[in-house]
């Protein structure tokens, strides 16, 4: 097509986005620059404070605080990035901490209060395991993304500017940790440090097996503006990370193509629990609980004044009421 519209597009350097990346992947009517350089943290600061992107992949806890701040951005229902987070609750070993409830009273160290990580174990503490974040002192050692006041009640400080988070997690000067990263002393080996739930696979696994959750981190936002000007663009970004993605899957499931010896049967045993397609795009059932129940969260949590539909907060790319494959140029 002659005239493309030129877009941006900010997000991780991801298997499943390696062909829109590459190019062997278009989406229709548009020039898609794509910038991975930009680290998870950097990345989302710049959107949330500048809009410097004109699609970016966006840690969802944010992009609602976005939205209830009427920041001109919305979503399409892509989600690059999911992890589940019983695997990132860490303890020093003689903290006494040996179950969830455990924490209540404890300071908590992590990044900030805001990562999409944080949120999602938080609320599941204190969903499944009865640990109200309220009664837990959170330690910090950055700004937030987005400014917000915490509420009455959420108490958050910050470590001095010379101190590390993961030396004081290490040396016991913080007894636990919830961080959307593994600390240092966990992937160097000290023994000083381990985790909340040393199965942590398994329990996982349970908590998909009762929820049906495979938590999302990040949401595709786009500027409101390119919407508003092309609202064909939407659909046609979907279509595009939805191919790339199918790419993927069929380039990964040949094991000479990743380097670990037992890929196959890792393959296999996820696809016999999450299904075929664990990465799923759009907003049906599955996704609907999983974006519901992050949301829930954010507004237990203090991030946001009230719950939203999902209707107010992403764009509808479904292709049946876009009017099919042709005439949107």
């Amino acid at each position: 097509m002659a005239n493309k519209i030129r877009l941006a597009f900010a997000g991780g350097d991801y298997e499943i986005i390696r062909a829109l990346k590459e190019g062997s992947v278009e989406a229709d009517g548009i020039e898609l620059v794509v910038l991975t350089a930009h680290g998870p943290r950097e990345r989302h600061w710049r959107m949330a404070r500048n809009l410097e992107y004109d699609v970016c992949e966006f840690n969802v806890g944010a992009y609602f605080m976005a939205r209830a701040r009427n920041v001109a951005i919305t979503a399409i229902p892509v989600f690059l990035h999911r992890r589940f987070r019983h695997g990132f609750a860490f303890v020093n070993v003689k903290s006494g901490i040996k179950t969830p409830k455990d924490l209540i009273g404890k300071r908590v160290g992590g990044t900030n209060f805001q990562p999409a990580g944080n949120i999602w174990l938080r609320g599941i503490l204190e969903e499944h395991y009865g640990v109200p974040h309220k009664s837990i002192t959170w330690v910090v050692d950055r700004s937030e993304d987005v400014e917000f006041t915490p509420p009455p009640g959420l108490k958050i400080e910050m470590i001095p500017p010379d101190k590390s988070m993961d030396t004081m997690l290490a040396e016991g000067e913080i007894p636990a940790m919830i961080n959307p990263y593994i600390p240092r002393p966990i992937v160097s080996g000290d023994e000083r440090v381990t985790r909340l739930f040393p199965d942590y696979k398994e329990v996982e696994r349970e908590y998909f097996r009762q929820t049906g959750i495979f938590p999302i981190m990040h949401v595709t936002a786009i500027k409101q503006e390119i919407v508003d000007k092309y609202p064909w663009a939407a659909v046609s970004l979907v279509k595009a990370f939805e191919k790339a993605k199918q790419v993927c899957y069929q380039r990964v499931v040949n094991p000479r193509v990743v380097p670990l010896a037992w890929f196959s049967h890792q393959w296999n045993e996820e696809h016999k629990v999450l299904g075929p397609d664990p990465w799923v795009y759009g907003l049906g059932e599955a996704n609907r609980k999983n974006l519901g129940t992050i949301m829930r969260y954010c507004h237990q949590q203090g991030l946001i004044d009230r719950e939203r539909s999902l209707e107010e907060l992403f764009v509808d790319t479904d292709p049946g009421d876009a009017g099919g494959d042709e005439g949107h140029y």
